[in-house]
Parts: C-alpha cells; sequence; structure tokens
C-alpha cells in the first residue's frame, strides 16, 4: 500500500519517474508495523540535444 500511494501521489503532481526512494518501518504496537515510502517525483524527458550511443 505504501508504494501504491507513493505512485499515485506522483502521478497527482504530474510525475512519470520517482528518484531516490526509500522505506522506513516502525512498530506502532506489539501486533502493528507501519511501512512508509519515500521518493522524489520528477518529470523524465528525453534530451532531444543529446548525441545517440554508437557501439
Amino acid at each position: 500500500q505504501a508504494l501504491d500511494r507513493l505512485v499515485q501521489n506522483a502521478t497527482l503532481m504530474g510525475a512519470n519517474a520517482i528518484i531516490s526512494m526509500r522505506f522506513d518501518s516502525s512498530e506502532m504496537a506489539s501486533y502493528m508495523t507501519e511501512i512508509v515510502a519515500y521518493g522524489t517525483a520528477v518529470v523524465v524527458e528525453p534530451d532531444a540535444s543529446a548525441k545517440p550511443v554508437t557501439e
């Protein structure tokens, strides 16, 4: 659920990628664990001035 919400929020912001993702977890009680997903929402676009890679 944490990853799904991260992607959903990034999409709502207009992003098409997420970078610097990380996860954190903590125990809320002896029977419950909270998992949090963090990341930076970005828009990735092709660089029209970039030269193609040739082998």
